[in-house]
């Protein structure tokens, strides 16, 4: 579908050199179009001055696709021993394509998610860019590119991945229409976001929500239609449908379900769309995310064996034994997985077959566990043919604005959702891949509370070795525990070794909390200045409390520096506007995370300093404008809060900088560390300040 071409401010304007290996191929030869239609004999003799064009060598293995699941494999066939040539379509860097919402949302650059470290020069296969593939030759085992480029092979890795699928609706070409999908819609969007004012998402599915995250981030009002009764239908009941769409609405976005799209209005550029009950949605910019589709096309023309995608037995080889694929491509069994995880899984498979060792896809049930516009949801297995099947029981637990729901089929756990935040969902996850069973007096549990198992069982150093901890990648508690005991002591080295928390980093909470059953906890950057501080801070917010107040003279001495400061009403006007000041400065700091230039003046860890300094500030301030003599009524209630806010600060401060020594004793964990229920307190403590200031500063003035 046509898309505007618009500045792509995310991304890189011009398109990298080739990274590879030591072994760099000469360049190939281009070509002129083959004439394959004139006849078997004629396309033979084309193939074949394929291969004599092609000055370089085969491949020993050649992967087609760059993508998450195409990189995967190019590092496992390396770390076997095997020389690998990667050809990517795209322009740009390899990237994590889950990652595209926060780069559409403004909370990452595109650095962020690359694939590739910044500081990597040369890489241990070859990466070849803007190599865009328009035939597969079994026979001769090469393949040919747009420009006419020969790549010969030993092995081929099919990792295309899939296109957005794009429905038959009336003026989807009309300029303002985007699908969101690549780093170049992304960018495309970001650039679009600067004039867009009301941005409709057709599709109301995972990809819907998250562009209608990305772009509601950006300050667009945002309209979200989906045609059956419910968001995320294949994930998700009517319920909890229900419940994402009223958590969605309150963070501003417009919810329309059970209605499809019957036109795209505008001759020049977008201005609504016609509903199929006749409704009208005014809008200048559509993004359409009504799925994907497999890149199956190069397979087909290949003769290779396709269905819904391109058919692959357990060992991940398609009907062509040189032939793999994997990721979106692929068709296991019948089923096409569109997650990242089994993805992995099956590069990994691909690459052990292809070193000669012994593996086999067993598939997996289709997980989702991800935050959807703020909303947590969790779903495991066919949620839509579990709710149709005779056998299948259900259970239900609903509170507030946490829903759950389990499938029980002759006593085991067979699929499960969840909207809103759930500790055993990754326990949940791996218990519907065991098939495990749930006896009744789970059951009650579960009906009460919403728990399976006790709350005690959920620490994730107690889960199995089974349990998936990384829902994006695949990988389990168990290789987990073997990053540890090979000597990875903290979540950046866990990640490295394994890819847990590289795709979504949901789970760099959980890996922290492992780490904290097997190894000493790392101090903060920064701890003993922020110790230091902290208890000065808090002695110092003693003060008025232990020695009271600096009593004013019994008789006007001009020189007196009391008199100067706290009975001068110009000097105290100039000291409690300078204490009003402090005030707001640590006030903002506080909310440092909404002021995107701050993060260019450096990170959290010297912030917290200079929080810390302004709240020493703020009690010498409080000082020079009472001598702490704090008053009565309003004043008093001000100046308690205000000293009660600094004391508690210090408490969380001294909780922070100690951090590492307290969760060393037990006190707290990674997901529950020891500063959080002082922050909150220091939080609370800080939100009646403004009304109290405010009733001061009038009364101060009135009277």
């Amino acid at each position: 579908m046509p898309q505007p071409r618009a500045a792509q401010p995310a991304l890189p304007q011009t398109a990298p050199n080739d990274r590879q290996s030591n072994r760099q191929p000469d360049n190939a030869r281009t070509a002129a179009p083959t004439g394959g239609q004139a006849g078997a004999q004629a396309g033979n003799q084309d193939r074949v001055s394929d291969i004599l064009r092609a000055d370089q060598p085969a491949a020993d293995v050649l992967i087609v696709g760059a993508g998450p699941v195409g990189i995967r494999a190019a590092q496992e066939l390396v770390q076997k021993g095997r020389s690998v040539t990667v050809l990517s379509t795209e322009v740009v860097t390899p990237y994590n394509r889950v990652r595209l919402t926060p780069l559409l949302g403004g909370d990452v650059q595109f650095s962020d998610i690359s694939l590739l470290e910044q500081e990597e020069t040369e890489l241990p296969y070859a990466l070849h860019y803007g190599q865009r593939v328009v035939r597969i030759d079994p026979d001769f085992k090469h393949v040919v590119t747009a420009a006419g480029t020969v790549w010969p092979y030993q092995t081929l890795i099919l990792a295309t991945g899939s296109d957005a699928f794009v429905p038959r609706i009336a003026g989807r070409e009309t300029p303002g229409v985007y699908t969101f999908r690549t780093a170049d819609d992304a960018s495309a969007l970001i650039a679009r976001s600067f004039s867009a004012r009301h941005v409709a998402v057709i599709g109301g599915g995972l990809l819907g929500l998250e562009a209608a995250r990305g772009m509601r981030q950006r300050q667009c009002k945002v309209t979200v239609i989906e045609h059956e009764t419910h968001l995320m239908p294949r994930q998700l009941d009517r319920v909890a449908g229900a419940q994402l769409s009223k958590n969605i609405e309150e963070l501003g976005v417009t919810v329309r379900t059970g209605v499809a799209v019957r036109e795209i209005l505008g001759e020049t550029r977008v201005t609504g769309l016609m509903l199929s009950d006749g409704m009208r949605v005014d809008c200048d910019t559509v993004i359409i995310c009504t799925g994907v589709r497999p890149n199956i096309q190069l397979a087909r023309a290949a003769r290779l064996h396709i269905g819904a995608g391109i058919t692959v037995d357990d060992r991940m080889q398609t009907s062509d034994p040189s032939i793999y694929a994997v990721g979106e491509c692929a068709e296991h069994r019948g089923q096409l997985f569109g997650l990242v995880g089994p993805g992995y899984a099956q590069a990994q498979v691909a690459a052990q077959v292809i070193a000669g060792q012994e593996a086999v896809f067993e598939g997996t049930a289709p997980t989702t566990k991800l935050k959807v516009i703020g909303a947590e949801v969790f779903s495991v297995g066919e949620i839509e043919q579990l709710e149709v099947q005779p056998n299948v029981r259900s259970h239900v637990w609903h509170e507030g604005d946490l829903y759950r729901r389990i499938f029980i089929d002759r006593g085991r756990i067979v699929g499960a959702l969840a909207v809103g935040k759930w500790d055993q969902a990754s326990r949940v996850q791996d218990a519907v891949q065991q098939g495990a069973t749930v006896y009744p007096w789970m059951l009650f549990r579960f009906r009460r509370q919403g728990l399976i198992w006790p709350v005690s069982d959920d620490a994730a150093d107690e889960m199995p070795d089974s349990a998936p901890l990384c829902n994006c990648t695949g990988v389990t508690c168990g290789q987990v525990r073997g990053a540890m005991a090979q000597g990875c002591a903290t979540p950046a080295e866990i990640s490295a070794q394994t890819g847990a928390g590289t795709v979504c980093g949901t789970c760099v909470p959980l890996l922290a909390e492992m780490i904290d059953a097997g190894a000493q906890p790392a101090p903060m950057p920064l701890w003993k200045p922020v110790l230091a501080l902290s208890a000065i801070a808090g002695l110092a917010a003693l003060l008025p409390i232990l020695l009271g107040y600096v009593p004013l003279p019994t008789s006007y001495d001009p020189d007196s520096l009391r008199v100067w400061l706290w009975q001068d009403n110009i000097v105290k006007q100039y000291s409690g506007f300078i204490l009003l000041g402090l005030t707001l400065m640590a006030f903002a700091i506080g909310l440092r995370k909404r002021f995107r230039f701050m993060d260019r003046l450096g990170g959290f860890d010297g912030w917290r300093l200079v929080h810390i300094g302004i709240g020493l500030a703020t009690l010498a301030g409080l000082f020079a404008h009472t001598g702490f003599n704090l008053g009565s009524g309003w004043n008093l209630a001000l100046a308690v809060f205000f000293i009660g806010a600094i004391l508690i600060g210090s408490v969380a401060g001294l909780a922070t900088g100690a951090d590492h020594e307290l969760r060393a004793r037990r006190i707290g964990s990674a997901r529950k560390p020891p500063r959080k229920m002082p922050t909150w307190l220091h939080i609370l403590a800080l939100w009646p300040l403004p009304v109290l200031i405010l009733f001061h500063v009038l009364a101060s003035y009135a009277f």
